[in-house]
């Protein structure tokens, strides 16, 4: 069977610090959605045509800007929350593997929140919302309290080192992007020069 071909999409992990660790922001999704139901995620969806520029025919060679369009708006529209497009952190790109029959090539994003924001989900797509430490999520999900997605699982597991926003900008600094699957045509390094670019 030759596999369905993913659909690109976008999701961002909102870091926040606490008293003594970091934060991050997760989604309860709808029980009757086709992917990923009754999971907690982080915020995210597909790219939209919307999301690509209008003055552009090439969408391939444009995805990464996309993408980061993509983040902003799905962040607003089941979380409430308002990002800039210049402090999102690209850190990983995942591709579903192909025996699955919802396949999805997502850009990860990470974002640092430094001031209070308020959340607000759609109640549609989103039933609820938590701001979580990393190393209670992974109990919960150890403990089967949590239901996640494996890039989620191990994007937790990423952060468990630490403990502040600058601790965490610092780490990915020193990190090279994770692709799944490594060598993910759906990938392409090339476009990552258009990262600091200003976006319309």
């Amino acid at each position: 069977m030759i596999p369905k071909e993913p659909k690109p999409a976008a999701t961002v992990v909102l870091v926040r610090e606490s008293r003594d660790d970091i934060e991050v922001l997760m989604l309860l999704r709808d029980r009757n959605l086709a992917f990923n139901a009754s999971s907690w995620v982080f915020p995210g969806g597909k790219i939209d045509p919307r999301d690509y520029h209008p003055d552009h025919s090439d969408k391939q060679a444009l995805e990464y800007r996309a993408a980061r369009r993509a983040a902003v708006r799905e962040t607003h529209e089941e979380a409430g929350i308002e990002l800039v497009h210049e402090h999102l952190i690209h850190t990983a790109h995942w591709t579903t593997p192909e025996h699955l029959p919802l396949r999805y090539s997502t850009w990860f994003f990470l974002c640092p929140i430094y001031h209070p924001v308020e959340v607000t989900v759609d109640d549609c797509e989103i039933r609820d919302y938590r701001w979580i430490r990393p190393a209670t999520a992974l109990t919960e999900i150890e403990s089967r309290q949590l239901k996640v997605p494996h890039p989620t699982r191990v994007t937790l597991r990423d952060l468990l080192e630490y403990s502040t926003i600058e601790q965490v900008l610092a780490g990915i600094a020193q990190q090279d992007i994770r692709v799944f699957p490594e060598n993910s045509p759906h990938y392409r390094p090339s476009e990552m020069g258009v990262q600091d670019v200003p976006i319309k």
